[in-house]
Parts: structure tokens; sequence; C-alpha cells
């Protein structure tokens, strides 16, 4: 079964960026235990400019989709409020498990 994953622009307000970083790890933490993960890039040239990478094995274990705890709810709800997501970002993207990749003639 093929792997999902969302990927999530989000610009963060000035002042906001430690907690948001610090809520993004809590979060991460926590869905690992679910066989889910959740990485955050951020944009070194940008200030509050990051990329958040949340992958699933399947689509109703995703974090867009997924029954969540309390705590869960929480920090996602906070994630919003420091943040602005931009348009596209609970996409969801299915992994293609099968691409062969061409040989490359030499020379």
């Amino acid at each position: 079964m093929p792997r999902v994953l969302t990927i999530s622009r989000v610009t963060v307000a000035p002042g906001h960026e430690a907690e948001y970083v610090r809520t993004v790890r809590q979060l991460a933490e926590f869905v690992r235990g679910r066989a889910q993960n959740l990485w955050l890039y951020r944009d070194p040239a940008v200030a509050g400019s990051y990329i958040e990478f949340s992958e699933s094995r399947t689509e109703m274990a995703h974090r867009v989709r997924a029954s969540r705890t309390d705590l869960e709810e929480r920090l996602e709800r906070r994630l919003r409020e420091l943040a602005e997501y931009a348009p596209g970002a609970w996409d969801l993207w299915t992994e293609v498990s099968d691409v062969r990749i061409p040989d490359v003639p030499e020379g």
C-alpha cells in the first residue's frame, strides 16, 4: 500500500518562531508512536518561512484524516494560531512505489 504525504508551506509571524518549532517538535514526537513522520524545514534566507512534511503509511492514518487525541487537537490548533498555512497545505500526495529508473547510457 503506498504511503501518503502532505507538504505544507508555512509562514510564522515574527516573535512566534520558537513556540512554533517547539509545538511542531511535540506533535512530531507524539505521532511517531503511531508510525507517522513529521519533518520541519526552514528557509534560512526568509525569516518565518517553513515547510512541514507529514507522512504516514495510509491515507486514513495520516495527520489530516486520522482521529486525534485531545493533545493532538490542541497542538494542531496552536500551530494554526501561530502560523499561516498556504493554499494546498493539506493536499494528500500518494507515493509512486513502482517507478523504474531507466538505464542511462554511458559516454
